[in-house]
């Protein structure tokens, strides 16, 4: 029997508990969603793109649903304790699957950010036409998404609206028992206007079996800049499945940077679009795995129309018996004159236990283009560390500094300086065999 029953039952049977704890404009994709996944089979691992992620492995256990919206009493303290006063000025939270802000409302003018539940309610016009329009569907992992989802984020930037700071989403995960949080991101920034995000992913129970499932989906309009950064510190016993669409208009410029740093079972998956001239696109990402971690990144990006430009890296460590696996596909249309795109992925291997996978794929229906892609997969280089070594260094700290050095071109292309710098400890700590770099210090990411 498939995972997918379980949910399926469900939603059958708690229909109207599912709506009314969520808002009209959520809840009528549902049959839709239900209908899609009736006739879907979950990928298993070997799966075309789903090299080492087995999705009926992953929804298969019993997780709880909080579908009655129960509150659930957190602390978001425990969770993390930092110091950017750029990035706490405007914090939101989403705890499990609920928002809950933290900070003042956001006072600046032509920017709304709420709760998804409540902006379907007052914003039912502008959450109609772009809620689901970007998704598809036919993903097992958006259509779940679709039918169970209640609550989530909003991000509205209207026209020429430039938000002065980074805004900040933090998602905490926290029960007694094995749970699923199901969330939603809509994030939509109109013509000429400017705004950068990070999302940071906690648990608070390390003891406990978690599955966050989320989808994400961000509209650029014409001439408008937006990065969007999303940084992983769970546990072990944590499961994600991440879904993002993203569709880009004319002269936009956008980056989405991945970082997992901490993590139990990670699926990752890019559906990029650029479907105005002129539009940019920077994909990067980096993901440290060790002891019996797994990673699975998926990526798509679709030049549609002339003169766009793409710039993706991804790049991996493994060690011990830890696997990850990396599979992007730039599709590049008949139309799309004058595109260049580049793919890169480079990996580490530190122990004969851990395997990296890599496929990078081109395809392209026009002359006028310049592409490449490539995979690295391979060790830390003998003479490097020799070297380090006559200079009087530790095998493992001239391991610990070529690292670093590894994933150092992936931080700076971080658009948000206080971030950067931040990030470029915390590799180095995580490195250093810190089990949290984020929970245990004062100097971390998050705004408190």
């Amino acid at each position: 029997m498939s995972a997918l029953n379980q949910y399926l039952d469900l939603y059958s049977q708690h229909q109207d508990l599912v709506d009314s704890n969520s808002a009209h404009i959520l809840n009528a994709l549902r049959p839709e969603a239900y209908k899609a996944l009736k006739k879907m089979q979950l990928p298993k691992a070997g799966s075309d793109n789903y090299e080492n992620c087995d999705m009926e492995a992953l929804l298969a256990p019993d997780y709880g649903l909080n579908i009655a919206n129960v509150p659930i009493d957190v602390n978001p303290s425990a969770t993390f304790r930092c110091d950017v006063p750029t990035l706490s000025r405007s914090l939101s939270m989403l705890i499990n699957d609920s928002y809950a802000s933290t900070s003042a409302p956001l006072q600046e003018e032509g920017v709304v950010v709420c709760s998804l539940r409540e902006a379907a309610t007052r914003y039912p016009d502008i959450v109609a036409q772009y809620y689901g329009k970007a998704a598809d569907m036919n993903n097992p992992a958006v259509a779940l998404d679709t039918l169970l989802v209640q609550d989530g984020y909003f991000l509205y930037v209207k026209r020429g609206a430039k938000i002065s700071h980074p805004l900040q989403l933090v998602n905490i995960l926290e029960n007694g028992a094995p749970l699923m949080a199901v969330r939603r991101l809509l994030i939509i920034l109109e013509d000429e206007a400017e705004a950068r995000l990070l999302v940071c992913d906690h648990t608070q129970n390390p003891d406990i079996d978690f599955l966050s499932l989320e989808t994400v989906e961000i509209f650029v309009g014409r001439n408008t800049v937006f990065d969007y950064y999303s940084l992983e510190e769970s546990s072990q016993k944590t499961h994600r499945i991440s879904s993002l669409y993203l569709k880009q208009q004319e002269g936009s410029n956008v980056t989405v940077d991945g970082l997992t740093l901490f993590n139990g079972t990670t699926r990752n998956e890019y559906y990029c679009r650029l479907d105005g001239e002129n539009a940019t696109l920077s994909l990067y990402g980096l993901a440290i795995e060790d002891e019996e971690r797994r990673l699975s990144t998926y990526s798509n990006i679709s030049h549609l129309k002339p003169h766009c430009k793409s710039d993706e890296l991804f790049k991996y460590t493994a060690d011990d018996s830890a696997t990850a696996s990396f599979t992007g596909r730039i599709f590049v249309d008949y139309g799309a004159v004058g595109t260049e795109a580049y793919q890169a992925n480079r990996n580490i291997i530190g122990s004969d236990t851990a395997t990296v996978t890599s496929r990078p794929e081109l395809e392209i229906y026009n002359d006028d283009v310049k592409c490449s892609h490539g995979c690295a997969i391979g060790r830390l280089d003998q003479m490097q560390l020799f070297y380090m070594r006559t200079r009087g260094l530790s095998e493992p700290m001239a391991r610990l500094l070529l690292k670093q050095a590894f994933m150092a071109d992936v931080i700076d292309k971080i658009g948000i300086p206080v971030l950067r710098d931040k990030l470029h400890l915390m590799v180095e700590r995580r490195f250093a065999g810190e089990k949290s770099t984020c929970h245990n210090c004062n100097v971390g990411l998050c705004g408190k």
